[in-house]
């Protein structure tokens, strides 16, 4: 035992308190939403060092993020440095993420397996840069094998433990027999190069440690006390280098919530912590139930939706805290409404409390639209969590620019932007003779395709017939029909599918920008197209004034993704219904279903305060006039929970304008062909 001042952990709950003083043998650490656990494991980590069962370098802590471990350690060293008679300025060298630990581990003893000391770690470009090397050594043509969807599909073996070899026992289907012939040449270019990806640093790690048993009976023995944060996030390859590490002290504590596992799409295995007692039977169980962050009325509506996922363990979130404002159910009009509903709230709250935080949830990207045009047009800066603003996301710039350049051929940033892409052959050497060409016409690049009798490079002449069909369409089709003939031209939506999930969300985003352009349909084509780009201009514009006038912003807007982790005063979930959340993908699997169900679960235990449910009963969505049930996540919530409101309820009881000021109206889908809607056409 320790000396001199002992670890002080009265401001610990009792269950708190059993994980920081259970510490021999296997323990699982099962921490619900706001259950203060990191708060836990890092008391944990404390109180081995201050007992002096292990020195720093004998304590192997795994996080997924560089700002979790960083984390750690700051509040590990101000724990030690209260009068314990240990130092408080501590190095941890084996606290960080796997990818990290993995790193030093390689650098070390990767010489075992022919990796030398100072291998070089290859970027996604690098990366595939090297797969398009060795499918042209194969002489196979990345136009008919996306490199992107290749360099997944490999990414997904190493995280599965599949050797070349083993893959190529499993592959069935034109697809993953091409990929195994990709897979081995891709890893031999990558040898040749005395590099690895960054899926190859855990990967290669367990192949380590697999093959060479002096080497990992000497991790084994220097690893007395293994932690692993979010455990319920691990993939198979993670799990396997775990297995092996905690076999030498078989102390090994993991701390996760299944109820909050939503990342299977990046390979994350939730069968890790469920299974986590038949590894391990002499494991002791621990349940952190007691929740801090959210009142009674939302924890209750938590539980309501969590409860019937059969993938879980029993575990109920209960509080301290006051019931609370009961959760906001809100039928809006359509997501026009929904968007000014929230606005209007925001009002309210920064009204009264202007130092809460607020966040807007949704399960797409493409969802974020919307709400960003709304908050720009009451004034409201916002932050963009996980991903781009709507209009500057690429897919989103790439085909605005096509129709900028269509409305006016001297816009030669915009031609600049998309002569080439979707690839074309057109390189800079060619771009700059059309300049050339331009000056000593004294026109503008774009004007010369046209010019009759101008003499152009053959790849030009192709684009510059491409961009005349283009021209002549804008004064017969209206801008819905002209950007789905755009996309069919030029093939732009194969151009960007590689199969990945960043692809889809990229798809999902150019449909919504058919959202965006119905509204314009019902003017003649020549003002369909010009106002449709005047106003993304004043949008662009809008950001452009927000960003130079450096506002801060508590207001917050995300995907459910992103937000894990987080934490808000108010929280408003939009888009709640059948076939958006729940998304369509999860309709036919259970275990998906499953997860978004946690998805919704991750979602509502982010508000501290308030929270509120939002659906429509329409929906303008990826250019489709939606009417979808309300999701089956709010059904499950018991009545006594929700406070449930409408758009009549909120027009004639809140304000005093008429719904014409902000819900859509029938001018903005007249003449909509209900047989060619847009959405159809992707």
């Amino acid at each position: 035992m320790g000396k001199g001042i002992a670890l002080d952990i009265s401001t610990l709950n009792k269950e708190q308190q059993r994980v920081v003083t259970t510490l021999e043998g296997p323990l699982l650490v099962l921490a619900g939403a706001g259950s203060g656990k990191t708060k836990a494991l890092t008391f944990r980590i404390a109180n081995i060092l201050h007992e002096k069962l292990a020195h720093e370098s004998e304590i192997l802590a795994l996080t997924f993020t560089n700002k979790a471990a960083g984390e750690m350690k700051a509040r590990i060293s101000a724990l030690l440095s209260r009068g314990v008679n240990v130092k408080a300025e501590r190095s941890l060298p084996f606290m960080g993420t796997f990818h990290s630990i993995c790193v030093k581990i390689l650098r070390v003893e990767g010489k075992h397996i022919g990796i030398s000391q100072n291998f070089i770690i290859y970027d996604t470009e690098d990366q595939l840069d090297t797969l398009k090397d060795a499918m042209s050594k194969l002489n196979i043509s990345p136009k008919e094998f996306n490199p992107r969807a290749v360099l997944s599909a490999i990414s997904s073996c190493k995280n599965e433990l599949l050797t070349p070899s083993d893959y190529l026992g499993l592959a069935q289907g034109y697809f993953q027999l091409t990929v195994s012939k990709i897979y081995p040449l891709y890893q031999k270019l990558l040898f040749e190069s005395n590099a690895l990806d960054f899926d190859d640093l855990i990967f290669k790690s367990v192949e380590l440690f697999r093959d060479n048993k002096e080497v990992l009976n000497k991790y084994q023995r220097i690893f007395k006390y293994i932690l692993v944060d979010e455990y319920q996030d691990t993939n198979h390859c993670q799990y396997e280098l775990i297995k092996l590490l905690a076999k030498g002290h078989n102390n090994i504590c993991v701390v996760g919530d299944e109820d909050q596992s939503i990342y299977g799409f990046r390979g994350s295995d939730i069968r890790n912590i469920l299974n986590f007692e038949k590894d391990y039977p002499k494991v002791v169980v621990i349940k952190l139930e007691q929740n801090y962050r959210s009142t009674k009325n939302i924890l209750g509506t938590a539980n309501s939706i969590i409860k019937h996922n059969s993938e879980r363990k029993d575990k109920k979130m209960w509080t301290l805290n006051k019931d609370g404002d009961l959760i906001t159910l809100y039928t809006a009009e359509n997501e026009k409404d929904e968007a000014f509903y929230i606005v209007k709230q925001i009002d309210q709250i920064l009204g009264s409390n202007p130092q809460d935080t607020i966040s807007v949830l949704y399960r797409t990207n493409a969802q974020s639209r919307n709400m960003e045009e709304a908050l720009l047009k009451a004034g409201y800066p916002y932050k963009l969590v996980g991903g781009m603003r709507f209009y500057e996301r690429k897919e989103i710039k790439d085909i605005v620019a096509y129709l900028r350049l269509i409305q006016n051929q001297k816009d030669t940033l915009s031609l600049i932007r998309i002569i080439n892409t979707p690839r074309r052959g057109i390189g800079p050497k060619v771009v700059e003779g059309l300049s050339d060409k331009a000056i000593e016409l004294k026109c503008k690049p774009g004007e010369l395709f046209l010019k009759e009798d101008v003499e152009l490079d053959k790849k030009i002449r192709s684009f510059s017939t491409l961009l005349k069909s283009f021209i002549e369409k804008s004064k017969e089709l209206n801008v819905v029909d002209l950007l789905k003939y755009v996309l069919d031209r030029t093939e732009y939506i194969k151009y960007i599918d590689d199969g990945t999930d960043e692809a889809k969300s990229r798809i999902e985003n150019i449909r919504e920008l058919g959202t965006v352009a119905s509204r314009y349909i019902s003017l003649k084509p020549e003002d369909s197209l010009r106002e449709f780009l005047s106003d993304i201009s004043l949008i662009e514009t809008e950001e452009e004034k927000r960003k130079e006038e450096g506002k801060t912003s508590n207001i917050t807007l995300m995907t459910i993704h992103a937000a894990k982790g987080l934490e808000f005063d108010h929280v408003f979930v939009i888009g709640m219904e059948e076939g958006l959340f729940p998304h369509t993908r999860s309709f036919l699997d259970l275990s998906e279903m499953e997860e978004e169900r946690r998805l919704a679960y991750v979602a509502v235990t982010r508000a501290r305060k308030k929270l509120s449910l939002l659906h429509a009963d329409s929906r303008l969505y990826f250019g489709q006039r939606q009417a979808n049930p309300i999701s089956r996540f709010i059904e499950d919530i018991p009545k006594e929970f929700l406070d449930v409101k409408d758009y009549e309820d909120f027009v004639q009881k809140s304000f005093t304008k008429s719904k014409s000021d902000y819900t859509i109206t029938s001018d903005d889908w007249a003449g909509w062909d209900e047989n060619d809607k847009f959405g159809n056409y992707i």
